[in-house]
């Protein structure tokens, strides 16, 4: 039994929460967060105790630390917990500087600690599936690989101010996603933004739709499409082209029924945010990190992946300032 305690009980926080609940291995321990109300509500629901972030990584009874608080804390949190000898798992971005990353990287090596670094999509089914067929050869060489990531709706101005940009905040779920199909490492990126759905995200000097083209060495191709808005749902789609032949997982719906009348064929909207439509990848993330855990095993995607996905983000954002491809 895998004993976890749990930083910053928020939306993500409580998601993970319930994904331990589902585990038949893993125990969640005790909670902490900086708004007492929030922690004690959770604490309530799952049986956990309220405790003091310091005190949960001090603590005897807790194996494993979940870091789900806001990213400028993740730094401090890290190195407390791998000092602590416990396992890690990170939301991501791991830190907004990728300097700081690399110091989180040394403590967590010295120490010997597991570390996870939140990139859940890639536990969803369907893209999980798409990597393992790309793995096994069905398609021969990956050639240009497409995805299409766009919210329902922006944020609240609060959050964007604080959430490094889109490429920082949003599409670094795509630059790990771009690594996890290409299989190789992107060495240019080519980014274009322009605030087109709300003038108050220009203003406050990021953007809300942005492209962005990756290169490997060898001269794969990955083109990634983000936007704060769209008007049909949670839009989150792949295709991976390759010498013999494509792999594409589309849009999951509310449900799979279709009609069909003189209008015309209709079907069931996307799944309307995260929360719904990676359900399956959260447990299936969770599940990953204590079973490797409990083995022994370094969890992946691990902390050198939260790096490179925040170099890109980095060279990304350069490329939008400059105008110009930037090299890694």
């Amino acid at each position: 039994m895998l004993n976890i305690g749990l930083l910053g009980c928020g939306r993500i926080g409580q998601v993970h929460a319930a994904s331990i609940a589902r585990l038949n291995h893993a125990r969640l321990v005790a909670v902490a967060d900086a708004v007492p109300d929030a922690a004690a509500a959770l604490a309530a629901r799952t049986g956990a105790e309220v405790r003091s972030s310091d005190a949960i990584i001090a603590s005897d009874d807790v194996d494993a630390i979940i870091i789900g608080t806001p990213t400028d804390t993740h730094y401090d949190l890290i190195h407390a917990a791998a000092k602590a000898g416990k396992a890690i798992f990170c939301e991501k971005p791991v830190d907004m500087s990728a300097e700081r990353i690399r110091d989180c990287i040394t403590v967590v090596e010295d120490q010997g600690v597991a570390f996870l670094t939140a990139f859940n999509r890639r536990f969803d089914p369907n893209f999980a599936h798409i990597q393992a067929r790309i793995a096994g050869g069905e398609i021969g060489d990956v050639e240009i690989v497409t995805i299409l990531s766009r919210d329902p709706a922006p944020p609240p101005m609060s959050y964007i101010t604080s959430s490094g940009g889109i490429f920082r905040d949003m599409m670094i779920h795509d630059f790990d996603m771009a690594r996890f199909l290409l299989g190789e490492e992107p060495v240019q990126v080519y980014a274009v933004g322009s605030s087109l759905v709300d003038p108050a995200i220009g203003a406050a000097g990021d953007v809300d739709t942005a492209a962005v083209t990756l290169t490997t060495a060898s001269g794969k191709i990955c083109q990634i499409s983000n936007s704060r808005r769209a008007t049909y749902g949670y839009d989150q789609r792949i295709e991976v082209h390759g010498s013999r032949g494509m792999l594409r997982a589309g849009n999951v719906l509310e449900n799979t029924v279709e009609a069909a009348t003189e209008t015309g064929f209709n079907r069931a909207p996307t799944m309307h945010f995260f929360l719904e439509r990676y359900e399956r990848a959260y447990i299936n993330e969770m599940a990953h990190f204590v079973q490797a855990v409990a083995a022994g095993k370094a969890p992946t995607p691990g902390i050198e992946d939260g790096l490179r996905a925040q170099l890109l983000a980095d060279a990304a954002a350069l490329s939008l300032e400059t105008a110009a491809p930037v090299r890694l």
